[in-house]
């Protein structure tokens, strides 16, 4: 699977390693059967307006991203069997949980894949 890095548009980085999750299999495999996500990963699935934790065994962090990849909502700490979305989101980023705001990633901020 592809890995780039996203950034905010000042060039802070948000996710150094960061899986695209931009076809059916691999969204819909998303970050199951991992044990954890470690700070600097993550994946962005795309098209993408919510997502689930069924079956995940850790909390994340989930980013929302109209088509300028603005982010929209962020639903932090999501924990396992919970549902977030977020209508509008074209894509969703899922990081590990308390990464948006130790990034200081908020509503608002546009992101840079690559």
């Amino acid at each position: 699977m592809a890995e780039v890095a996203i950034r905010r548009e000042d060039g802070s980085i948000v996710c150094e390693r960061c899986v695209l999750g931009d076809t059916a299999l691999t969204r819909m495999r998303g970050l199951l059967g991992r044990r954890e996500l470690p700070s600097g990963e993550g994946i962005l699935l795309k098209p993408a307006s919510s997502v689930h934790m069924a079956f995940m065994r850790f909390p994340i962090d989930a980013v929302f991203l109209d088509r300028d990849r603005r982010v929209v909502k962020i639903a932090a700490d999501l924990r396992p069997w919970r549902v977030a979305g977020s209508r509008g989101a074209k894509a969703v980023l899922e990081i590990p949980a308390g990464e948006a705001g130790r990034r200081g990633v908020t509503v608002g901020d546009r992101l840079v894949v690559g």
